[in-house]
């Protein structure tokens, strides 16, 4: 007798290609059924057959202050109220944007979108525009959106431009790409020493969590910031995962670094599809209408979204959160560590803010290289065990996972001790 969930997914896959609408989300890396959820509440979802998990998703990410949270459902439900999309101007955007600006120093003025992608392929056509210059730079790992220009591997050997890693992205988009080793300063250096003058911009996530977590060096982060203060090229934070996550300003604030321009989403949202791009004035203004670089989008700036969005923002105000948040997401870590060593497993966690990385390794990672030698079918093995035992860790080996503000001491516990028998499953 076949499960609900595998009723569905086996429907799903006649009408949407893998049976999913966004890839990781198929089981294909770790095996196995997807769960199809019904139900969100505080740290809990509810799949189709009943089942409870403790969420350490939280639709990977913006869900930082717990799901359904009643003092977002009604944000929502009251701006719904007043209509779902205008396409045209309303105060809540103009109070999102002062919001953002406020929040985020680096940020003089900011534009509004619909997703993460949205704002990364926006903030890097704006640096190219405002520049003059074609070639962009990003790190192997590093994920930034579905765009033509992102979807591109590192190239033959160190400083070659990429190629594509997507069928349908022709070779003369890969070609302006420059794809280096993240926390690599040698290679940063020489980059810009051999193509300073045609680099529109770098574009990192100043805290990887696309590749699991991977925390950046002083020394890279600062190079970063000299190198294209130097050459005229463009810094972009991509801080889609990271805003206001790991702390109150996003890695920006924990690094003490000023980028040109920041990526937002996610937790701007607050589990709405809501994006944002902003930074240098100067930089914004070559922006349409008032620059000759076009972005536009119906949707943008919907006030439902950014009911959702605003409110959360509210939330996670509160004196303490970011503090209250990380420390949470450490006892995480922590617990799982020491679980791991007692069964004799080999692994390590870290955690910044309100996300963490699990590394069935001897160390956590600092590239893309040392990722990759994680042990992914111990992983998978553990993963499927956690999800037997209602936890529900993020169905890859290679993505960053959440804690939220509404996951209590008692949660972390019971996640620790289900890991401690799962632990023990992959020893055996």
């Amino acid at each position: 007798m076949s499960t609900r969930n595998e009723q569905l997914f086996e429907r799903a896959q006649r009408s949407i290609p893998g049976g999913v609408n966004s890839p990781v989300r198929a089981f294909r890396s770790v095996g196995g059924t997807p769960r199809f959820f019904t139900r969100g509440q505080g740290s809990r979802l509810w799949d189709a057959d009943g089942a409870e998990y403790i969420d350490y998703v939280g639709s990977w990410g913006p869900a930082i202050v717990g799901h359904a949270h009643p003092d977002v459902i009604r944000a929502v439900q009251e701006a719904a109220v007043g209509g779902l999309s205008f396409g045209a101007p309303t105060e809540a955007e103009i109070l999102m944007a002062e919001t953002l600006c406020a929040r985020v120093p680096s940020i003089e003025q900011v534009r509004l979108v619909s997703s993460g992608t949205e704002a990364t392929m926006s903030a890097i056509r704006l640096a190219r525009g405002f520049t003059g210059r074609d070639a962009i730079v990003k790190f192997e790992g590093c994920y930034h959106g579905h765009a033509d220009s992102l979807l591109v591997k590192a190239g033959s050997g160190a400083l070659t431009f990429g190629n594509p890693s997507s069928g349908g992205v022709p070779d003369d988009f890969a070609k302006h790409t420059l794809v280096l080793d993240y926390n690599d300063v040698q290679q940063l250096e020489d980059c810009f020493r051999n193509h300073g003058e045609r680099i529109a911009c770098v574009i990192v996530e100043p805290v990887v969590g696309n590749m699991n977590l991977i925390m950046p060096s002083r020394e890279f982060i600062d190079a970063m910031r000299a190198l294209c203060t130097k050459h005229g090229s463009v810094l972009i934070f991509d801080e889609v995962m990271t805003g206001f996550r790991v702390g109150p300003v996003g890695a920006q604030g924990l690094f003490g670094i000023t980028p040109d321009l920041t990526t937002l989403g996610k937790v701007i949202g607050g589990g709405m599809p809501v994006g944002a791009f902003g930074g240098r004035r100067d930089i914004m203004s070559a922006i349409a209408p008032l620059g000759a670089v076009y972005q536009a989008g119906t949707l943008s700036g919907n006030p439902v979204a950014v009911a959702a969005g605003l409110k959360t923002l509210e939330l996670i105000n509160a004196p303490g959160f970011h503090d209250r948040l990380a420390a949470r997401t450490k006892q995480f870590c922590d617990g799982l560590v020491a679980a791991a060593k007692d069964a004799g497993v080999t692994f390590s966690a870290q955690s910044v803010g309100g996300m963490f990385g699990l590394y069935f390794r001897d160390g956590c990672p600092a590239s893309y290289a040392e990722v990759m030698q994680s042990d992914r079918e111990r992983f998978n093995r553990f993963f499927h065990a956690m999800l037997d035992a209602g936890v529900y860790l993020a169905p890859s080996a290679f993505e960053a996972g959440f804690v939220s503000g509404a996951h209590s001491e008692d949660d972390v516990a019971q996640t620790v001790e289900k890991a401690r028998s799962a632990f023990v499953r992959v020893a055996a």
